[in-house]
């Protein structure tokens, strides 16, 4: 294939690189570009996302910060031992994750490190735009796949890695994305710098299981006029999200885009809480149980009880990429801010959107059509240019 027909490499820099989310990403993408597996759970691999110009899966390059350093090809083994990633297919794509390993350069802050947080800014920003150089890489999104942190303790206190990395994304010119609910980007700090970058960003905290479902059934009461007296709810969950959240701070902090959801779509928040268990025996897996208590005609008084079991990794993998395909190209074609379009993946997204998802997920396809004919009037433009030349060579 000649230069000029060569389609452009684009990077995704994930911040977590060596995680379950993370590993589950790049052992996807390879699976799916090598045939191996159809993109299951995908919305831009669907008909409605055809014409909108996103770059293809093939040319997406990962690179990313984590402070972990086990390699990738020995962390999809293990979740491959897990049940998360069937058998065969991380040793099928051996190779493209020894290529993401070794682009993946030490996160921190870590015990002992005595650099300045701009110091750390500036190393981070450093290793994001050497990625991209050396790739030859058109752009980049930096994604924050990490595990949840605390909120913050108020505005004298240190920035949170997120934020650190964030920053860095802002510095090293990558639209940036935030799938977990730490504050990254949405701090002051970050919030102040990211009006003066000019360049898209989205988020927060992945919808990817229990209230992806709230997402659905809030709407439903609110639309069938049924009065929800209580809402309680439970996840069971191990691995290092489990760990994460023990975290009383940390899970507030996950909590806090759960009741949002509820509060956007039932227009008020009601009795009950949601409580996270870590039982590290589960591993990557999780349960969550919803006990919803409403009132029907004449005050009869009724229950609804849901059970969603499943892997989250595996939940939110072809979200990461979708969020990925979806920024790189709104940075394409120039824009700016929040996405709020985006809203349909996130339990806190960023700018003003609907909360139902059925609404969300209509946002979304008009993001992408839009997406689209931005993509036609590129080429447009460029047939024009061209129409010109060749009557120029005429007249010569």
């Amino acid at each position: 294939m000649s230069a000029s027909l060569s389609r452009p490499r684009v990077g995704v820099w994930l911040i977590g690189a060596r995680g379950s989310v993370a590993t589950t990403v790049v052992t996807g993408c390879a699976a799916i570009t090598a045939g191996l597996h159809p993109p299951t759970g995908m919305v831009t691999e669907t008909p409605a996302f055809t014409d909108s110009a996103l770059p293809a899966l093939s040319d997406l390059v990962f690179g990313g910060h984590d402070t972990l350093d086990c390699p990738l090809p020995k962390r999809a083994e293990t979740l491959t031992a897990g049940g998360v990633l069937p058998p065969g297919v991380a040793t099928a794509v051996a190779a493209d994750l020894a290529a993401a390993d070794r682009d993946i350069r030490p996160g921190g802050p870590t015990p002992g490190d005595t650099r300045s947080e701009a110091e750390l800014i500036t190393a981070f920003a450093a290793d994001i735009s050497d990625f991209a150089h050396r790739h030859a890489l058109e752009r980049t999104v930096v994604v924050n796949v990490a595990s949840t942190e605390p909120a913050s303790q108020g505005p004298d206190a240190p920035l949170p890695a997120s934020t650190l990395y964030a920053l860095a994304a802002l510095r090293a010119g990558c639209p940036y994305v935030n799938f977990t609910p730490s504050e990254g980007i949405h701090h002051p700090a970050a919030a102040r710098e990211s009006e003066r970058s000019g360049l898209p960003y989205a988020g927060r905290d992945g919808k990817t299981g229990q209230t992806l479902l709230r997402a659905v059934l809030g709407p439903m009461f609110a639309q069938r006029a049924l009065t929800v007296r209580a809402w309680s709810g439970t996840n069971l969950l191990g691995g290092g999200d489990g760990a994460a959240l023990a975290d009383p701070a940390a899970a507030a902090a996950k909590n806090a885009g759960k009741e949002r959801v509820l509060a956007d779509t039932l227009g008020t928040v009601p009795e009950g809480e949601v409580h996270i268990d870590d039982v590290p025996a589960l591993g990557d897996w999780k349960t969550a149980w919803d006990h919803i208590a409403f009132d029907g005609f004449l005050g009869t008084r009724m229950i609804l009880q849901t059970i969603w079991q499943g892997c989250d990794s595996a939940l939110a993998a072809p979200l990461v990429l979708d969020l990925a395909r979806l920024t790189l190209r709104a940075h394409e074609t120039g824009l700016s801010g929040p996405l709020d379009a985006l809203g349909f993946y996130f339990k806190d997204p960023v700018g003003e959107g609907p909360s139902g998802l059925a609404e969300q997920y209509e946002e979304l396809v008009r993001f992408g059509r839009s997406l689209g004919q931005a993509g036609a009037e590129d080429r447009r433009d460029v047939g024009s240019v061209e129409e010109r030349r060749d009557d120029a060579g005429d007249a010569l």
